[in-house]
Order: structure tokens, then C-alpha cells, then sequence
């Protein structure tokens, strides 16, 4: 053994001091965003049977929700809501008085230390669950940026700090920066779902927002999941239209995305880890078949390596106890 060369990599790796002192990255409760799904009525709290953990929540409930999340140390929620009518057009997405523009100017008045983020879309506001309006059976893309950037609009008038469009119509980062900025809002960010990939790990969340198209599908304006440069395409153009953070989802199964689009753009970039990565593991972990925090903790800080600086993320509230430990 004396003669032969190798390196002693395992030095850096003997106790947990050492390893602490040379690791690379790090999750922090910062770095999380936290889902919430608000609906109309009173004394609500639905579980939504494919998350476990995860409710759909009254307005009466929200701020209980809200301690909660600032007890913990997560600093930031993206809103979603649920309407008690749908329409053709998804008028209650841009109505003044929609249960998303509630919610933020609660939240807002209540704990005006979270940041909100809004997420804008028409999926969950429109009949046919569509992301934008329908024309002879085809989503007529210039016509929807018209809704989009209307919900925009009062959503930051309601008080949103961040505006997240997830429509994945072309120019929809133009369209709602023009809007935002014309309604004296040029301060407010916008937070793009650039890439944005139709997947099969959605299904809960449709459970969740109550979102699903109840013709077709979306894959005529979200991604092909076998895509790698159109999504350096598409976060381009977002990035050139003038958005200030970059939205890569889901996350587990496009940690290679990730990386390409954080080594070409200097934004913000964030991960969305969502419902179905969720649910995966919350019933793995139900029938015991993984440790639930360790998988967790490590499937994040691997968005985090893949460059992504933010998490969105249901598992924000079992993240921040056990990184509280």
C-alpha cells in the first residue's frame, strides 16, 4: 500500500464539524415560499385528499395561517385562489373584489412583513380551466395578455408585492410589465413561470385549485418535457420582456434546466417543487418507506445546488421545524 498514490478525500468527511465547515450549500427557511389556497365562505379548512397536509383555506382562517408561517421564519407565500363562480373570461381572476385581491390586502394588513406573491393566471377563474381565453376551440393567445394583465393590475393595486404569471402565453412578461407600469406600478416585480413544462406532476394541485381543463389539455402552451433549449428560449425572451425573477416547474425532474438557465441568466431564479414531488413523498413517508425529513431536506438542498435561490414549496412549513431544530 505504501507505493501507491491516492487522495484522502474522506479527511473533509470524518465528523460532522468538518463536514459543517466544508459544505457548499446550504437551505435556509428564507429561501422557502409557501403555497396557500384561499376560497370563498367561512369556517374552511378543506384538506385536499391528494396533499396530505395541505388545506384550502376561509379568509377567516388565513391569519392563523399567517402566524404560523411567520413563527416558523418563512418569510414568503405565492397565493392561489379558489372562486365560488367561474366564467368564460374568469372575470373574478381581475375583479376588485376576487377572493386573490382579498386576500392579499388582508394578509398585507395583518402581517405586513411576509412578502406576497401573486400568482396570476386564469386557470382556476375560468369555466373551462383553460390559462387563457378560448376562441373555436384554441386559446386565443393576444386576447388573453388583455385578462392576464388586467389580474395583474388589481392584484398589485390589492397590495401584492410580487406578481407571478403563470400562463405561459407568448409576451405575457411585456404585456403585464406595460400594464403595471402604465397603472403606476413600475416598482412592483414579476416573478415569470419562464419555463414552465406540461407535466404529469400536477394532478394534485388540480385537486388543490380546483384548475383542471375540462377539454384537451395544456400542452399547446406549456412545455414538452423532452425540451431543453426551448426553455433557454423561453427564459430568454422573459428575461429581454423584463422579468426580475426567473420560475423553472416543476423542479425534481428538471434539475438539469435548472442549471443551464441560472449559468445563462443573473436572475433570481427559483424552483418550483411541486404537488405530485409533494404528494410522492408524503405517501411514501405514510407508509414508511423513506424518512420523510431526510428526503426532503436533501431533494431541496438539490434545487438549491442546481442554482436555484428560492424554493417554492409545500413542504415549507415540515422544512423550516426541521431546519428550526
Amino acid at each position: 500500500m505504501k507505493d501507491i498514490q491516492f487522495k484522502r478525500h474522506r479527511r473533509l468527511r470524518r465528523t460532522e464539524s468538518i463536514r459543517a465547515l466544508v459544505r457548499e450549500t446550504y437551505l435556509r427557511t428564507e429561501d422557502l415560499i409557501y403555497p396557500i389556497f384561499v376560497v370563498e365562505g367561512e369556517k374552511i379548512k378543506n384538506p385536499v385528499a391528494s396533499m396530505p397536509g395541505v388545506h384550502q383555506v376561509s379568509l377567516d382562517y388565513l391569519t392563523e395561517e399567517m402566524e404560523e408561517l411567520v413563527n416558523l421564519g418563512i418569510k414568503s407565500v405565492i397565493v392561489f385562489g379558489v372562486p365560488a363562480e367561474k366564467d368564460d373570461v374568469g372575470s373574478q381572476a381581475y375583479h376588485e373584489e376576487g377572493i386573490v385581491q382579498r386576500a392579499i390586502r388582508q394578509i398585507k394588513e395583518e402581517v405586513p412583513s411576509l412578502a406576497v406573491i401573486a400568482d396570476t393566471c386564469l386557470c382556476q377563474f375560468t369555466d373551462h380551466g383553460h390559462c387563457g381565453i378560448v376562441r373555436d376551440g384554441d386559446i386565443a393567445n393576444d386576447e388573453s395578455l388583455t385578462y392576464i394583465t388586467k389580474t395583474a393590475v388589481t392584484q398589485a393595486e390589492a397590495g401584492a408585492d410580487v406578481i407571478a404569471p403563470s400562463n405561459m402565453m407568448d409576451g405575457f412578461v411585456a404585456a403585464i410589465r406595460r400594464g403595471l407600469d402604465e397603472a403606476g406600478y413600475s416598482h412592483i416585480p414579476v416573478m415569470s413561470y419562464a419555463v414552465k413544462y406540461a407535466s404529469s406532476f400536477y394532478g394534485p394541485f388540480r385537486d388543490a385549485a380546483h384548475s383542471s381543463p375540462q377539454f384537451g389539455d395544456r400542452r399547446a402552451y406549456q412545455m414538452d418535457p423532452s425540451n431543453r433549449l426551448e426553455a433557454l428560449r423561453e427564459a430568454e425572451s422573459d428575461v429581454e420582456e423584463g422579468a426580475d425573477f426567473l420560475i423553472v416547474k416543476p423542479a425534481l425532474s428538471y434539475l438539469d434546466i435548472i442549471r443551464e438557465v441560472k449559468d445563462r441568466f443573473h436572475l433570481p431564479l427559483v424552483a418550483y417543487n411541486v404537488s405530485g414531488e409533494y404528494s410522492m413523498i408524503k405517501a411514501a413517508a405514510q407508509n414508511g418507506w423513506v424518512n420523510e425529513e431526510e428526503i426532503v431536506l436533501e431533494k431541496l438542498t438539490s434545487m438549491k445546488r442546481a442554482g436555484a435561490d428560492l424554493i417554492i414549496t409545500y413542504f415549507a412549513k415540515d422544512a423550516a421545524k426541521w431546519l428550526n431544530q
